[in-house]
C-alpha cells in the first residue's frame, strides 16, 4: 500500500463512519438547542449554590438538558460557578452535559449497540454520584473559594441564546420565528464549537482503524486474566483518551474502533467517560480555576471515571448484558453507502439542518470578537462604531471591543496581537 492509498482509505473510513451517523448528530443537536433556547436557567442558577443531593440532583438535570459539546460544558459549568453555584453542582452539571445527553446516546447506539448507551447513561450516574461525594470530602469551601474568585477574573465564555423564547408558552414557542431562531443560533453555536472535534474524531478513527490487530493487543491487554485486564483497560481507556485530543461526540467512533480491537468493555465506557480530562480541557480550567483546583478535580474525576466504569462493568456482568459478539474493525468503518434507511434520515436532517442554518444567516450576525453567529435582532449585547452597529454573544465580548474596537475592525492589529482574544473559549 502506498501512502497515497493508505490516506485514501483512512479517509474513506472517516466518510462511511460519518454518514451513518450524520442525521443522528443533527437531531441530536436540535434536541439539545430547543432544550437550551426554551429552558429557564437563571432559575436554576440561584438554586445551585448548596452542595447537597437536592442541588446535585438539579445541576445533573440541567447538564442533560445542555449541550455536549466538552467546551462549552466547562465554559457554561464555569458561568455557573462564578454566580453561586457549588464547585459539586458544577461537576454534575459538566458530567451529565457531555455523558446525559441526546447525541452521544444515539450515536453510540448506532456504533456499538443498545447495551453501551445504556451503560453510558447507568454509569453516568454513578461518575456523578462518586465525583459529588468525592469534591465534599476533598474540596474544601476555602479553597472552593479561592477558585471562585480565580474565575471571576477569566473571561466570559460562551453564551446560548434564549431571549425570544421568554415569556411564551411552549404552544406560541413552535409557531414563533423569534423561539426557533434561539433554537437555530444554539444548533448553529454548537457545530461551529464542536466541528473540530467531531471532524478529529472521525479522522482519528478511520486511520486508527488501519492498523493492525496486534497494536490493540499490544495496548490494551486482551489475553490476561479477567480482574488484571480489567483493571489495565478502564486506567489505560481514559489516558488514551486524553492524549487523543478528541472530545465529546468525537470519541464514539474511535470507541468503536477500540472496541473492536480488543479493549474490554468496561475500557470504552471509561474512555468515552474522559473527554473532560483531554489535555486542552485541562489547561483551560487551569486559567478558570488555578492550578490548585485544577489538580484536585482532574484527580478526583480520573478516579471517579474508572470507579463508574468498574461499577458498570460489575452490575452488567451480573445482569448478563456484556455483549458478547465483538464486531470486526472493517465492520465498523466499511458502511457501504447506499439507498437505504440511513440515505433517507441524512437527506431530511440535511434539510432540517440547512433550515436553521438559513435562519441564522437571515437574521444573523457575526460576533467580530469571538465569531460566534448571534441573532441581530435579540440579542441585548450592541455598540456602535462610525454608524455600524456590532451584535455580541454576550458581555465578556462586548466589553474585549468597546475596550478597544480598533483592534477588531483592523485586521492588521488583529493578527498582530492574537493574544488579546486567546480568553475566549467555546
Amino acid at each position: 500500500m502506498t501512502f497515497f492509498d493508505w490516506v485514501g482509505d483512512g479517509l474513506w473510513n472517516a466518510v462511511q463512519m460519518f454518514w451513518e451517523v450524520g442525521w443522528a448528530l443533527v437531531l441530536g443537536f436540535l434536541l439539545s438547542g430547543i432544550v437550551q433556547a426554551w429552558v429557564p436557567r437563571s432559575r436554576l442558577e440561584r438554586a445551585l449554590g448548596g452542595r447537597g443531593a437536592r442541588e446535585a440532583l438539579l445541576s445533573t438535570g440541567l447538564g442533560a438538558a445542555s449541550s455536549s459539546c466538552s467546551y462549552a460544558a466547562i465554559a457554561i459549568a464555569k458561568s455557573l460557578f462564578q454566580k453561586g453555584a457549588s464547585f459539586a453542582s458544577v461537576m454534575a452539571f459538566q458530567f451529565a452535559s457531555t455523558n446525559l445527553v441526546f447525541e452521544i446516546g444515539i450515536v453510540m447506539w448506532i456504533f456499538l449497540g443498545w447495551e453501551f448507551t445504556l451503560a453510558e447513561f447507568v454509569g453516568g450516574i454513578f461518575l456523578i454520584t462518586f465525583m459529588w461525594a468525592a469534591v465534599r470530602l476533598f474540596v474544601a469551601r476555602r479553597l472552593e473559594e479561592a477558585g471562585r474568585q480565580h474565575a471571576l477574573a477569566a473571561a466570559s465564555g460562551h453564551e446560548h441564546h434564549m431571549a425570544g423564547a421568554e415569556g411564551l408558552t411552549w404552544r406560541q414557542r413552535l409557531t414563533s420565528v423569534d423561539a426557533w431562531s434561539d433554537v437555530a443560533h444554539n444548533f448553529r453555536g454548537d457545530w461551529e464549537m464542536l466541528w473540530k472535534e467531531i471532524g478529529a474524531g472521525f479522522l482519528i478513527a478511520g486511520f486508527i482503524a488501519l492498523l493492525p490487530m496486534s497494536f490493540f493487543n499490544g495496548l490494551f491487554i486482551t489475553d490476561a486474566p479477567a480482574p488484571l485486564r480489567l483493571l489495565e483497560n478502564v486506567l489505560l481507556g481514559p489516558i488514551v483518551a486524553a492524549l487523543a485530543f478528541v472530545c465529546s461526540v468525537g470519541n464514539v467512533p474511535l470507541a468503536a474502533v477500540l472496541w473492536a480491537g480488543g479493549i474490554s468493555f468496561s475500557g470504552v465506557i471509561a474512555f468515552i467517560y474522559a473527554d473532560l480530562i483531554i489535555i486542552p480541557i485541562v489547561l483551560a480550567y487551569r486559567k478558570y480555576y488555578g492550578w490548585t483546583l485544577t489538580w484536585r478535580m482532574v484527580t478526583i474525576m480520573f478516579a471517579t471515571m474508572v470507579a463508574a466504569a468498574l461499577a458498570v462493568d460489575g452490575i452488567f456482568v451480573a445482569a448478563g448484558l456484556i455483549p458478547e459478539h465483538r464486531p470486526s474493525v472493517d465492520s465498523i468503518t466499511s458502511r457501504a453507502i447506499s439507498w437505504n434507511y440511513t440515505t433517507v434520515l441524512n437527506i431530511v436532517f440535511l434539510v432540517v439542518a440547512g433550515v436553521l442554518f438559513g435562519l441564522t444567516v437571515r437574521r444573523g450576525a457575526k460576533d467580530p470578537v469571538c465569531g460566534m453567529t448571534v441573532d441581530r435582532h435579540q440579542t441585548p449585547h450592541r455598540s456602535v462604531v462610525d454608524g455600524r452597529t456590532f451584535s455580541f454573544c454576550g458581555a465578556g465580548c462586548k466589553g474585549k471591543f468597546d475596550a478597544d474596537p480598533d483592534l477588531y475592525l483592523d485586521p492588521a492589529r488583529r493578527r498582530a496581537a492574537p493574544i488579546a482574544q486567546a480568553g475566549h473559549h467555546h
